[in-house]
């Protein structure tokens, strides 16, 4: 090789260099939220997967198949819940909890006071108890900051509000804020939360809203989705299940608001994921 063609290939790789350098300075990847709505059957579990590396599951389900959905959305070799929010004692929220403080090291766990003697409720606290998890009881609304410009806020229930008479209503609300695009999760609440949501004039505003009671006439009333305006309504529930959700009239109240609604009975695990200014749907089926 002559001196000229060895001048050239030094020179040309010195400026591939700077140019490397000079793309991976000014190069910021986009950093995603991603929410995956998990095919447990019948009952809920939400994973939530942010930009700073958390990871926070809402519910975990009626059963042990909450394992294998998060085996199947989080990477192959992590053990790590960052936090754990237990909506309600109800078993189809609940149960699953179990399994995963089994297998996973769980950080913290978020719930209310809201009392029950169901069995799979009582399972849950003692395996609490036994892993030494943090518990955190919920005394009112909170905004916990997750990031710069993520924010988890939760609107329901507030201080003064009684617990006890029906776990449904004492679903805790809550709403994930990323930049410009908004999630808004409901348990179980129905109308009743709903009436107290719209009277307190909160913001319910959301481009997602996780439907409550599993697509129950008793939530989802017309006001209520009014108020958040949702573009994207999921719907967690299991394949013909026992109770016929969701009911024909929540869906045709979801259609009514021009929700594009997505239900894990039929598109399977639904996952969302935005950089904050823009939604991707995808889902298993």
């Amino acid at each position: 090789m002559n001196r000229r063609v060895r001048i050239f290939l030094i020179g040309g790789a010195a400026i591939s260099l700077i140019g490397l350098c000079l793309f991976l300075f000014f190069y910021h990847p986009a950093k995603f939220l991603e929410v995956d709505f998990l095919n447990v059957g019948q009952g809920d579990a939400e994973l939530i997967k942010t930009p700073y590396g958390q990871n926070i599951l809402i519910d975990g389900g009626p059963d042990n198949k909450v394992l294998a959905e998060l085996g199947r959305n989080l990477p192959f070799l992590e053990r790590k819940i960052d936090l754990v929010i237990n909506t309600h004692p109800h078993d189809d929220h609940v149960s699953g909890l179990i399994d995963v403080l089994n297998k996973y090291q769980v950080q913290r766990i978020l719930m209310t006071a809201a009392p029950s003697n169901a069995p799979p409720f009582a399972e849950f606290l003692k395996t609490v108890a036994a892993k030494k998890t943090p518990v955190i009881i919920l005394a009112g609304q909170e905004e916990i900051t997750l990031g710069p410009d993520l924010i988890l806020q939760i609107l329901y229930p507030g201080k003064n509000d009684a617990l006890g008479s029906d776990l449904n209503e004492d679903s805790i609300v809550a709403k994930l804020i990323y930049k410009n695009e908004e999630f808004l999760f409901t348990g179980d609440a129905g109308n009743i939360t709903e009436a107290k949501l719209l009277a307190e004039k909160i913001d319910l505003k959301a481009d997602v809203l996780k439907v409550g009671h599993h697509g129950s006439e008793t939530a989802s009333g017309l006001d209520f989705l009014r108020a958040v305006s949702p573009q994207i309504a999921v719907i967690e529930c299991g394949a013909n299940n026992q109770f016929g959700f969701p009911k024909p009239d929540t869906l045709w109240r979801l259609n009514k608001i021009g929700a594009r609604i997505f239900r894990t009975d039929l598109n399977g695990t639904v996952k969302i994921k935005t950089d904050g200014a823009r939604i991707e749907v995808k889902s298993n089926k």
